[in-house]
């Protein structure tokens, strides 16, 4: 595939996200066309052959994805494969998609501007709708003022995608604005807030609840002053979108004079009590897919339900929440809970980048993801195609964009002068790949060997500035000795099977051209049995790089602790420390029985006690949920398992041989 093939990638994309409102169909085939592609570039394996270091975040969001549909495929079979939860799973199943479209939209290395670009044609083809309906004649403007206007289609999905194409079309605005394409800013600006102007227009009430929240989202992207000036223009806004929205300015007066909820909002109170009651009937499982429309029927049928529900809410709860409830149970409400909070966990971290096309990026990807979650409230989302595939579409470019644009912003040259401190002992295996890496970002290395009895020393000495040989006192305090002959103003703590790999150190000497923080924890990539794991273990990021001033090793013989000064700010980057923590099984049982030694004679020195068999035991299982399930593990397959297993096992034995440790024979016993 070549550069045209990137071209039409990123083409696809923007008409498919700025068509989206003009026709589904060119939504659904622009997807489909840019996932055909995505198939293709994985099974020629483009991207990794030119060395993509996969972000673990992607798994993660596909993971999202995935886990939906298999909920979904679970509901389906579990209530017997009926027709009904069938045409539901097929709208669901489009999810599978996002890994295709990620890897297509990372290889057409969309960034900013494409997006943006997208989300401004967005705008532009909702202000083509009401144009149409005007010239057309088919509405004047004081039926369009007084009715529901949808571009025709349902008013509901016009209104709520035109909303988050306009917010996001205005922060693109800002953005070409900051980037200084005065014309491009302004220009979006304007379309943007036409298009917000067109979406109240359907009369959707969630609207008014999701506009407040993208307004305050746009809050990191502008100064001080203008974050002022928008606080306060904000409830304006929302008071002004209230008055001209004749549905919710009836709904809210009836409830005032009677008491009551207008008949529209009684019904969706209904259903959902509705919805309610199959979770509480099968909180586990859930009704099935189709198992909602027939429970509706049968209440119906009963005369607990009037019949109007008949007409209006067989297909769906008109809540997304209350639909994943009523027909999945707890998974379904847990695969619903992931779709939305891991995109928006993914951008919101970002929201305050330094890093301007990124940060534009995250708010664009946080508006949709929230936006999605207040959408779905009062509707059923993700049970509508359209709906559906443009948050699969615009998450997967609105994603593969901002990693992009994070990767290339690694621009900035160091500016102090770095050590790199490493301890050995009979690691010829790793040491001359690890002090390789290691001057990707070090001015000075400095190895103290502790009797190697392998070429380690032979090996070092040919690439460290600094090699000497000890005796062994214990980690940390041979640590301490390394940092003691540092002479840089940084020092790097690496262990001898971990390697900066070369998007870390673009990111770390970027970083040190103008310091952020007085220390940085690396995260690991552990590899193991040929398999880069990214969750479980690899969950931890360890303090490795360091401002020197004040800072010191605690002299702990295994898992010893940086010691940083109260008041130093310590930050966590985003490249991969790999950590090759084993060379084979064996490998793995040694060392493991080593630290978990090492560790009781640790804590029995501390002070430390186990009186029972049973803490142990428990802390053993603890580790493993806590690396196989919370930090996700399971999505590191086999070796993920294993990995679990081994650090559940270290824990086991950490405190076993603590409990050996307090119960000693006396002399007497030995007698």
């Amino acid at each position: 595939m070549t550069t045209p093939s990137r071209w039409l990638i990123a083409l696809l994309f923007c008409f498919g996200i700025g068509g989206a409102l003009l026709s589904s169909k060119i939504l659904a085939a622009t997807t489909l066309l840019i996932a055909i592609a995505g198939m293709v570039i994985g099974y020629r394996k483009i991207l990794y052959n030119n060395g993509w270091d996969k972000p673990k975040e992607l798994r993660l969001l596909h993971f999202a994805f995935w886990f939906f549909v298999l909920v979904s495929t679970a509901s389906w079979a579990m209530e017997g494969f009926s027709y009904e939860g069938g045409k539901t799973l097929g709208t669901h199943a489009r999810f599978i998609l996002l890994w295709p479209l990620l890897l297509a939209l990372t290889y057409a290395r969309i960034g900013a501007t494409t997006v943006f670009a997208g989300t401004a044609l967005l705008s532009v083809s909702t202000l083509a709708l009401l144009s149409a309906a005007l010239i057309s004649g088919h509405g004047s403007i004081e039926q369009l003022l007084n009715g529901r206007f949808g571009g025709g289609i349902n008013p509901i999905v016009f209104g709520n995608i035109a909303l988050l194409g306009g917010m996001t079309t205005l922060t693109g605005g800002i953005y070409f604005l900051y980037t200084r394409r005065q014309s491009a800013g302004f220009l979006l600006l304007f379309l943007g807030a036409a298009a917000v102007v067109v979406a109240t227009l359907s009369q959707t009430r969630s609207n008014l609840i999701a506009l407040p929240v993208l307004l305050l989202l746009l809050m990191p992207l502008i100064g001080k002053r203008l974050r002022i000036a928008l606080a306060f223009v904000t409830p304006v806004i929302l008071a002004g979108a209230l008055i001209s929205n004749d549905r919710m300015a009836g709904s809210l007066r009836n409830l005032m004079q009677n008491n009551n909820p207008d008949p529209g909002i009684a019904i969706r109170f209904k259903v959902w009590d509705q919805a309610w009651q199959m979770f509480s009937e099968n909180p586990l499982t859930g009704k099935g897919l189709g198992g909602y429309g027939r429970g509706i029927e049968a209440a119906v049928a009963s005369g607990e339900s009037p019949e109007v529900l008949l007409q209006c809410c067989t297909g769906h709860a008109h809540s997304d929440f209350f639909n994943v409830a009523a027909t999945s149970g707890v998974p379904g409400i847990l695969s619903w809970a992931l779709l939305l909070l891991i995109p928006l966990a993914l951008f919101g971290r970002h929201l305050f980048s330094t890093h301007k096309p990124s940060a534009h990026l995250a708010a664009t990807g946080t508006m949709i993801s929230a936006g999605y979650f207040l959408f779905g409230l009062t509707e059923a989302t993700f049970n509508r195609t359209l709906f559906l595939t443009f948050y699969l579409l615009s998450i997967s470019g609105v994603a593969a964009a901002l990693f992009h644009e994070l990767s290339a912003s690694y621009t900035g040259r160091r500016s102090v002068k770095v050590s790199a401190t490493i301890i050995t002992k009979n690691e010829e295996h790793h040491i001359a790949e690890c002090l390789q890496s290691a001057r990707l970002v070090a001015d000075e290395i400095i190895v103290l060997d502790s009797g190697s009895t392998d070429r380690t020393v032979e090996i070092a000495k040919r690439y460290a500035d600094s090699v000497e040989v000890t005796d062994w006192p214990g980690f940390g305090v041979q640590k301490q000795r390394a940092l003691e002959k540092a002479t840089g103003e940084w020092v790097l703590s690496l262990d001898a099977d971990e390697r900066i790999s070369p998007e870390l150190g673009r990111e770390i000497n970027h970083r040190l051209a103008a310091p952020d923080a007085d220390a940085y924890k690396l995260p690991w990539a552990v590899t193991i049995y040929g398999a880069r794991l990214d969750f479980g273990r690899s969950g931890r990021a360890p303090l490795r790089l360091f401002r020197r001033e004040g800072v010191s090793f605690s002299d702990a013989l295994v898992h010893e602790r940086i010691l940083i000064p109260k008041g130093r700010k310590t930050k966590t980057l985003r490249g991969r420390l790999t950590h090759y923590t084993h060379r084979d099984f064996g490998h793995s049982l040694e060392k493991s029985a080593k630290y978990a030694w090492l560790g009781s004679l640790e804590k029995h020195r501390r002070g430390k006690k186990t009186r029972t068999m049973l803490y142990p035991t428990l802390r053993g299982l603890m580790t493993f949920v806590q690396v196989y399930f919370i930090r996700f593990g399971f999505l590191d397959g086999a070796v993920g398992y294993l990995t679990a297993v081994t650090y559940a096992q270290v824990t086991f034995n950490k405190y076993v041989g603590l409990w050996t440790l307090d119960r000693r024979p006396s002399c007497s016993d030995r007698e």
